[in-house]
């Protein structure tokens, strides 16, 4: 018996007691209005439904917050070859335990021969002796983890003004200096300069801690030149020049099935010379110059275009590869034509890097640097929100890059970067070519976007597939808090009602160093310190949509949404806008042929649980009892932190008294996924 059936039969038995007969009419009228006003859906087993693409949820990813270096990227010496600041070494210091003139400086005089390093930080030691050292230290990016039971990897390359040799002392140890966690004899330096590599290994009885640095330290006089040093922890399947555990395994857990690379911002640079330069990215790091990002910090290029390919490679995605098309985030453009024609070639380059085979010569290149096989590439974007290009040179640009790739490569699909749409969901080409899909980015406060879950259901059905390369409800810092969670789960239920017209989503920003001066963009999915990391609500509604999303979106109408108020943020020197109502119950349903199982997913925004009717029609048939998946908490405002990380994650339970009509309540502030087990 329903929950409904029983408060109906409870209420008559009662009422038709001869004490409480006046009241009977009031209470059958009570109970028709409940009736009426419960929420009811509805979804037909018996349509076919509409096929949900593969590549429906991915990653974005692009140098912000500190997210590569400093965050994915596992380095952990900041400015390792000395360029960040023109003048002063900066995140480096003096190291000397004895009275003397010890100095250290930044020396443009002595380049590696045959490498991209040319800025080296000289240590002058001529009061060196034993017992008393002088050296250099590397505070990394807000500490340098330091682990028991571990071996890092040291390198650096070093010269001397002579022949007489300098031995290197290089150590772990404690921002002050008393404790050493890890030593190594480095070499003795002698003349030129080569490079020295030793593994330094922890105690198995150390409390983890960041509050360290990176020696290299000397009690011998003289004058030593280093450049290029570098510590590396272990890595996410062992890779030299690899990527962070923690970080990669919460990437991984999401199951993306593409990533979007290499950004964003980060792709166009604030000038067109300070572009992502692919080809400055590959090969051995003593080729890497590094160059400004876009956000106020320089990139080391660590993570450069192979080692994006191999992230996608490590996480079982695939690669959606942007290519730079000419204009700048200040403003900068190429137009179409002779001058944009040497970009163009660029992009065909990389392309051919990133799949062609061995015979090719950008292949045989990629076989050089370590993968010879190449990887599947099926997207190109080209450019990145050229709709902010105020000399509107976009049309010009895309036709010149979409005619060279398509004779090229017929089969890639190309993405447009300007989106034609207007409020009521009226499409207008905007690009001479016609584009396999469009690039739409959206990001509101919370209940704005719940607001606009529904913004694809009235979407025009012709013209390209969408892609919405970026998207996020925007509350809590430096990670969401549940009430974007929420939203953000709205949003996802109307792309798999929509999985008709959309191929491809992707969140962003994704990462996040939760240290003070980390943080450029607020509301991040992911955070973490040099010790630790956690994902937001948000991330863990990204695990369940992606986690249970069958192959098949069900036709599904939901009756009697209850609503909640919504007041808009009032804009600048305007008005306060007028409250408006928002539903406070979204759903979405998928089917999995394959594994046999329907995916309800349901959010409830209001602070009451809501019981809905489940109604499944046509002849498919489930058992009843399945499994239900929920994230909640008690207030919108709750949220993970470094120090409390599971405070809000999912949590799975028996359901029981499913079938073809069930009432179900759903918990305040939650985000559901119930699992149906179908039977025929």
């Amino acid at each position: 018996m329903s929950s409904h059936a029983k408060l109906v039969h409870s209420c008559h038995t009662q009422l038709t007691s001869r004490r409480y007969l006046p009241l009977l009419v009031l209470a059958s009228t009570l109970i028709s209005a409940f009736a009426s006003a419960q929420t009811t859906v509805k979804i037909d087993l018996s349509k076919p439904g509409i096929p949900v693409s593969s590549t429906l949820y991915g990653l974005m990813t692009e140098e912000i917050n500190y997210s590569y270096d400093g965050g994915l990227y596992a380095e952990l010496v900041r400015n390792r070859i000395f360029r960040d600041d023109e003048k002063t070494a900066v995140h480096w210091s003096l190291v000397q335990d004895v009275d003397g003139t010890a100095s250290i400086a930044l020396d443009t005089g002595y380049p590696v021969a045959g490498t991209a390093l040319t800025t080296s930080l000289r240590l002058d030691a001529a009061q060196a002796s034993t017992g008393h050292r002088v050296g250099v230290a590397n505070d990394g990016y807000w500490g340098i983890p330091i682990k028991p039971d571990t071996s890092y990897r040291a390198s650096f390359y070093a010269r001397t003004a002579g022949a007489g040799g300098v031995p290197i002392t290089v150590s772990l140890e404690g921002s002050d200096g008393k404790t050493v966690y890890a030593q190594a004899i480095g070499g003795k330096i002698n003349g030129e300069w080569k490079q020295y590599t030793v593994t330094l290994k922890t105690g198995t009885d150390i409390k983890p801690t960041a509050a360290s640095r990176l020696v290299l330290s000397t009690e011998s006089p003289g004058t030593v030149w280093f450049n290029l040093v570098s510590l590396f922890p272990p890595t996410y399947k062992d890779r030299p020049n690899g990527n962070r555990i923690d970080l990669m395994q919460k990437l991984v857990d999401m199951k993306p099935a593409f990533l979007r690379f290499p950004g964003g911002n980060y792709l166009e640079g604030d000038t067109v010379a300070t572009r992502f330069k692919w080809k400055e990215t590959l090969g051995p790091l003593n080729q890497r110059p590094g160059h400004p990002g876009t956000w106020k910090y320089r990139s080391s290029d660590g993570m450069g275009l192979l080692e994006f390919l191999e992230w996608t490679e490590d996480m079982g995605a695939e690669p959606v590869l942007a290519v730079f098309a000419g204009y700048a985030l200040k403003g900068e453009t190429i137009p179409a034509g002779p001058a944009l024609q040497p970009f163009v070639d660029e992009a065909l380059e990389e392309i051919e890097y990133v799949m062609g085979d061995v015979n090719t010569r950008w292949g045989a290149q990629r076989a050089r640097d370590g993968h010879p096989a190449p990887f599947k590439l099926r997207y190109v974007e080209i450019g990145n929100e050229d709709g902010f290009d105020k000399q509107k040179t976009y049309d010009g640009r895309y036709t010149q890059f979409h005619d060279a790739i398509k004779a090229r490569y017929p089969q890639l699909k190309l993405i447009s970067t300007v989106n034609g749409k207007d409020d009521l969901g009226q499409r207008q080409l905007l690009t001479s070519r016609v584009p396999d899909l469009i690039d739409e980015h959206y990001y509101y406060d919370p209940l704005a976007m719940m607001n606009d879950a529904k913004r694809y259901d009235t979407y025009s059905r012709s013209g390209p597939k969408i892609f919405i390369g970026e998207w996020a409800a925007r509350e809590g810092a430096p990670t969401t808090n549940l009430i974007s969670a929420l939203a953000d789960a709205a949003w996802m239920t109307g792309m798999e009602r929509n999985a008709d017209i959309i191929e491809m989503s992707c969140y962003a920003p994704l990462l996040v160093n939760v240290n003070p001066g980390g943080m450029q963009w607020r509301s991040n999915l992911i955070g973490y310190d040099a010790q630790t990391s956690y994902g937001s609500p948000s991330y863990h509604v990204q695990k369940m949509f992606q986690t249970y999303l069958g192959e098949v979106s069900l036709p599904l109408v939901a009756e009697n949404i209850p609503t909640q108020t919504w007041q808009p943020k009032a804009k600048k020197d305007q008005p306060v806008p007028a409250a408006r109502q928002v539903p406070g119950l979204f759903f979405s349903a998928t089917t999995s042929e394959q594994r046999g199982e329907i995916y309800l997913k349901v959010v409830n925004a209001i602070g009451t649980p809501q019981m809905v009717k489940i109604d499944l029609a046509g002849p498919i048939r489930v058992a009843p009892q399945g499994k239900a998946i929920s994230l909640r908490s008690d207030a919108p405002g709750d949220t993970n932190t470094i120090d409390a990380p599971n405070r809000i994650v999912p949590v799975s339970s028996a359901a029981h008294g499913l079938g073809s009509q069930f009432d179900y309540s759903f918990a305040p502030y939650s985000v559901t996924v119930l699992v149906l087990s179908r039977t025929r």
